[in-house]
């Protein structure tokens, strides 16, 4: 355990995880200062990214913060903070060509800000309350991603999201104080542990299920993603849509007690996600409603992995590299496919650009729809393979007709948003360098 010390310690680039978007974000105040900060804003993920291969086991206390806070990055911390703080980067630095013409980009840079604090704090975070606030701050914060455009469908999308994060923040706190006063502890990995009780599985699967979009809770993602911004869609739904999935792996007692009932719960939630996700999405009239309606289907893949560990607590380790490394490939190829919205959008006349741009986006979309030679190929073996431990012949038919589900979905996505070549100039350097970031991510 290490203890928080001014210098440049594991410990101190720890604190500044979250700390730094939060500083930079208070910048934003003065007038003058706002063209360095919306310069600099994407770079604020650097600390997160540095941290990843520097504080592996690294924890500090901060005793006279809350209830006594705990930073640290264990296995589990160190995927999500890597994909989490490289697209938070890669959005920034997109979101500074995209936001270039708008008429209050530093009001979205304080609400990009201030989400990017909570999504990389809820990571590092290793006490419950610090969990809790860092989750909140991101929840609420995303809220004026969604409706930063201000128009009716904007302000819709708006007021369902935040009942819905009200809501969720409720059951949540609920969940977490109870679990709280029965383990007596608020440090996550002791909590939990010894969390045995029904009420507060209810409570934790679903407050952090309305982020993860499971069914029902699902209905905010079709309505926000159309709305928000392009490269806010893509944290949305690259990363803090994860957030969720975090909140059940950190929470729920993985591993070390065979939950059966759960387990039925989380399987059977997961499939129908992934169904219904294909389904609807197959219907959609706008590219971003597609890949909407995808992330809650893709979801249902890894809601099913957790349910599969839940009924094997001895298969619990294959079932953590496969939703760790389902969620590392959602994360790069979902981002990157709602960048590339952006870019088909701003696509010239030029046809040797057109298609290019069309290849990137069928590249990702590819890889998402699992096809060989693809990260979702190695993720969705991954998760066939758990399949013995539960309903072996009814799952491992369920995946692969999925994943023909998942092919079309994305065809359908490729028909609507293949550029149709609108402007008379190429495309932003902005726009298709972070672009191309996202794409070799998507390969490597």
């Amino acid at each position: 355990m290490s203890s928080f010390a001014v210098g440049p310690t594991p410990a101190t680039l720890l604190v500044f995880v979250p700390l730094l978007p939060l500083m930079m974000a208070a910048a934003l105040l003065p007038k003058a200062c706002r063209a360095t900060v919306i310069a600099l804003a994407p770079w604020t993920a650097l600390p997160a990214l540095a941290a990843v291969p520097l504080c592996s086991g690294t924890s500090v206390d901060l005793p006279w913060l809350l209830l006594g806070a705990r930073l640290g990055l264990d296995d589990i911390g160190q995927v999500f903070l890597f994909f989490t703080a490289a697209l938070w980067l890669i959005a920034g630095s997109y979101s500074r060509h995209y936001l270039k013409t708008d008429e209050n980009p530093a009001r979205y840079f304080a609400f990009y800000l201030l989400a990017m604090a909570g999504n990389l704090g809820l990571i590092v975070a290793e006490d419950a309350l610090s969990f809790y606030l860092f989750f909140a701050l991101m929840s609420f914060s995303s809220y004026g991603l969604i409706v930063h455009r201000r128009s009716a469908d904007a302000l819709r999308a708006g007021r369902v999201y935040i009942a819905l994060v009200i809501l969720g923040e409720v059951l949540m706190f609920a969940g977490l104080m109870t679990a709280a006063w029965q383990t007596g502890t608020v440090y996550i990995e002791p909590m939990a542990a010894s969390i045995r009780s029904d009420l507060v599985i209810a409570l934790l699967v679903a407050a952090f299920g309305i982020k993860a979009g499971a069914l029902p809770l699902h209905v905010w993602l079709p309505l926000a993603h159309p709305v928000a911004p392009v490269p806010a869609s893509a944290v949305l739904s690259g990363t803090m849509i994860k957030a969720g999935l975090l909140g059940w792996l950190r929470f729920l007692p993985l591993g070390t007690v065979a939950l059966p009932e759960w387990s039925a719960v989380f399987v059977t939630a997961g499939l129908a996600a992934a169904v219904f996700g294909v389904l609807v999405g197959l219907l959609q009239d706008q590219s971003k409603t597609v890949l909407a309606y995808s992330s809650i289907s893709q979801m249902g893949f890894m809601t099913v992995c957790i349910g599969i560990g839940m009924a094997a607590p001895d298969a619990w380790p294959m079932c953590l590299s496969a939703v760790l490394l389902y969620a590392l490939h959602h994360a790069f190829a979902k981002g990157t496919l709602f960048l590339g919205v952006g870019v088909a959008a701003a696509s010239g006349k030029d046809t040797v650009q057109r298609w290019l741009v069309g290849s990137g986006l069928s590249f990702a979309a590819m890889a998402l729809a699992g096809l060989p030679m693809t990260s979702g190929a190695i993720a969705k073996s991954a998760l066939s393979s758990l399949s013995g431990y539960l309903w072996p012949d009814g799952i491992s038919l369920m995946l692969s007709m999925l994943a023909i589900g998942t092919t079309l979905l994305m065809a359908r996505f490729l028909y609507l948003v293949w550029p149709r070549g609108k402007h008379e100039s190429p495309i932003a350097a902005g726009l298709w360098i972070p672009w191309t970031f996202a794409l070799l991510a998507v390969a490597l």
